[in-house]
Formats: C-alpha cells, structure tokens, sequence
C-alpha cells in the first residue's frame, strides 16, 4: 500500500516543483532597467531595407552598407562573374562597367526582405535606361552575411547576360 501511494506523493511533489519553478522563471528579473538583445534579425532587415531605400531615391546604398573588405561572389559564368574582395575591387570590377553605361540610375524595387540570424537575402529588380536609350530589366538575388550592420560576404545571383549586353553594346557615359 505504502509503495502505490509513493508514485502518486512523487507525482503531487514533482508537479508542484514545475509549477513553482515556470511561476518563478516567468517573473523575470526584478531590475526595471533590464534590457533584452535587440533582435539581431530585425536589425539586420531594418538596416538592409533602409539602405534600399536610399538606393531607390538615388543614394549609394555600397558606402555605408558594405564593410570596407567585403568579399563579394557573382555567381555565374559570364566574364563579371568571380569573387571581389574590397569595396573597391567590386566597384571597380563589377559595378561601373554596368553603372557607366546607363544614362539613369539603377533603381531597386525590393520584392521581399528575409532574415535569419546573420544571414540577410534580398530578392529584387532593377531597372534603368542604358546610354543607347534601351531599357535595362534586371532581376537580382543578393544574400548577405552581417557583421555589425555591415555586409562582410555577399552572393549576388542575377541574369548575367542582361548585365553583358548592356556592357558590351552601350558607351560609357562621358564623365
């Protein structure tokens, strides 16, 4: 009799431990001033998103987005395709070899905006008018590595051949 009882006493003391233990777990810290981390996510979405934004009216969303040694992938087997390393290189490289041959700015249209920890993608268009007066379209995937709410590895995907067309049958603007 003692022994059929024992489980149940057991149950009864072990249930009372969980109850008071989740009632003390959910009362939190007792300081006001207790902060929780920011939600690094959100963080990252929120500084990738406004960096568009400035994009789409006309800002250079690679200065204050990008850290200085950046490591950035263009996948693909077209002549731009490769991986950059530095701000510079990939500017120097990859960038106005399509920038210079627009006679408008490349403006964003941003379809969505994804975050998982450290790793930020963004899916979305661009589109321009090239120095010969044809349109550019473009449609990009761009995933990021944050570091500090900065970009330290990217990989873009995009169609490779709009990019060559535009570069290989447009002038460069004059400077």
């Amino acid at each position: 009799m003692i022994f059929s009882l024992l489980p149940d006493r057991l149950a009864g003391g072990v249930r009372k431990l969980l109850i008071a233990s989740t009632a003390m777990g959910s009362m939190g810290p007792a300081h006001a001033d207790t902060i929780p981390p920011p939600d690094i996510e959100t963080q990252n979405r929120t500084t990738v998103r406004a960096a568009f934004e400035k994009w789409r009216a006309g800002g250079n969303i690679f200065a204050e987005l990008l850290a200085p040694d950046v490591v950035w992938t263009i996948h693909g087997s077209a002549p731009v395709a490769g991986t950059y390393r530095g701000v510079e290189d990939f500017v120097e490289r990859a960038s106005a070899p399509l920038i210079s041959r627009l006679a408008t700015p490349l403006v964003p249209r941003v379809h969505h905006i994804w975050a998982d920890g450290d790793t930020v993608i963004v899916r979305f268009d661009g589109s321009a008018t090239t120095t010969s007066g044809a349109p550019y379209r473009n449609k990009f995937v761009w995933i990021f590595l944050m570091k500090n709410g900065a970009v330290v590895e990217a990989e873009a995907f995009l169609d490779l051949a709009a990019y060559h067309a535009v570069v290989e049958n447009n002038e460069p603007r004059s400077q």
